[in-house]
């Protein structure tokens, strides 16, 4: 995820980076500009007596009934891209609120209880992280005795498997306590709302904005933008050039953004910063429980 100023506007507006969609559309923008010339020749100078006046009411109507749609659509994208923060910020709440609460129940003295369950909470925020891009390495997964590598890569859903090893550890610690035998409902919550935090984000994750409704989107700012040139080199000449080049810009740079922000557990500068949360929750747990 890329940080940045708001208020820094001049830096905002003359900066490219590699996720800008000026950058990506600059292509496509260049032949679209160049296709609009040369009809905008065309029209002026050979078949303007062929075509019927004032087209560009079509556009006019048109144009604000898709940028209805565009909104929507993006706002669409948010709903799923902050929906997906929250709950991470869930998961390192639940994470830190859990380490508190171990911390009172385990003696200070008891160091190797204490790394286990700092290994096993940390590491399911990683595991979390990559069961939601799709990556089968988990190279920042940190084995111990209660995570061992081989019953860890023969699990197919490695956050659960985790989850379950974290919920049978704190059990035994609280049956191996006759004192304190209600120490695990205070803890459980903790334990359920991993899972539900995990479930919530695989719903974000494996449902998509529906197919028919993506596929009309792309098609209708497909024909408005490539009727552009048509109805607006005749009424403004050449100046139809840059009119077009902009308003492509703008209705395939909503669709580009709802794209990446849809999915927000992936890689892309726009996506959550979930490898820094994974991080914070692995510092923070340390911090309670070992510190």
């Amino acid at each position: 995820m890329v940080t940045y100023n708001p208020k820094d506007w001049l830096k905002l507006i003359l900066y490219f980076h590699k996720s800008d969609t000026f950058r990506i559309l600059l292509p496509a923008i260049l032949l679209l500009g160049a296709v609009t010339g040369g009809i905008s020749y065309l029209e002026q100078n050979h078949v303007n007596e062929y075509l019927p006046g004032n087209l560009t009411i079509f556009h006019q109507i048109s144009g604000f009934i898709i940028s209805l749609v565009l909104v929507f659509r993006i706002n669409s994208a948010y709903d799923r891209w902050w929906e997906g923060r929250k709950l991470w910020g869930s998961l390192l709440n639940n994470a830190r609120n859990l380490s508190i609460k171990l911390n009172a129940l385990i003696p200070e003295t008891d160091l190797d209880t204490r790394r286990q369950l700092h290994s096993l909470i940390s590491n399911y925020a990683f595991a979390v992280k990559d069961y939601l891009r799709g990556n089968t390495g988990y190279f920042e997964i940190e084995f111990s005795d209660e995570l061992k590598k081989e019953n860890f890569d023969n699990a197919n859903h490695k956050p659960n498997y985790i989850a379950k090893q974290l919920t049978s550890y704190i059990l035994n610690i609280c049956k191996k306590n006759p004192q304190t035998p209600n120490d695990y409902l205070i803890v459980s919550e903790n334990l359920d709302d991993f899972t539900e935090i995990c479930g919530a984000c695989e719903r974000i994750k494996n449902t998509p904005i529906p197919y028919s409704y993506s596929i009309f989107i792309k098609k209708i700012v497909f024909i408005y933008i490539f009727t552009m040139p048509i109805s607006f080199g005749m009424t403004t000449g050449y100046w139809s050039i840059p009119i077009v080049m902009i308003m492509f810009y703008a209705f395939a740079s909503l669709e580009l953004i709802s794209e990446e922000i849809e999915d927000p557990f992936g890689t892309d500068d726009n996506d959550l910063p979930t490898d820094e949360i994974a991080v914070k929750i692995k510092d923070n747990t340390k911090e309670i429980l070992l510190h």
